[in-house]
C-alpha cells in the first residue's frame, strides 16, 4: 500500500472500530432507537470513506501496474473494477 493511503485507512479503520464499540454500548443500555441508527448511518459514512481509500490505493498500484501489462492482466483489472460497481450499485450507495 501507499503508506500514506494506509496511514489514513488504518486511521479511519479504527475509527470504526471505537463507532461499532459505541453502537453496541447503546444497544446494551437501550438507548433511543432513533440515536442509534444515527450512529449506524456514521459508520456506514465511515465504511465509504474508507473503500474510497482502498480504491484510490488500487487504482494508483495494482491496476496501474496491470493495465501496463495489457492484454488479459488489463481485461482482469477492468472486470475487477466492473464487479466493485456493481457491489457498490447493489448496495445503493
Amino acid at each position: 500500500m501507499i503508506a500514506d493511503i494506509k496511514k489514513r485507512a488504518l486511521h479511519r479503520a479504527r475509527i470504526l472500530e471505537g463507532q461499532l464499540r459505541g453502537v453496541e454500548k447503546m444497544i446494551e443500555d437501550e438507548a433511543y432507537c432513533v440515536d442509534i441508527i444515527t450512529q449506524t448511518l456514521a459508520i456506514q459514512k465511515s465504511l465509504g470513506s474508507l473503500n474510497k481509500l482502498l480504491v484510490e490505493n488500487h487504482l494508483r498500484t495494482h491496476v496501474t501496474d496491470m493495465f501496463d501489462e495489457g492484454g488479459e492482466t488489463r481485461d482482469r483489472a477492468v472486470a475487477e473494477l466492473l464487479t466493485v460497481f456493481e457491489l457498490q450499485q447493489n448496495r445503493g450507495a
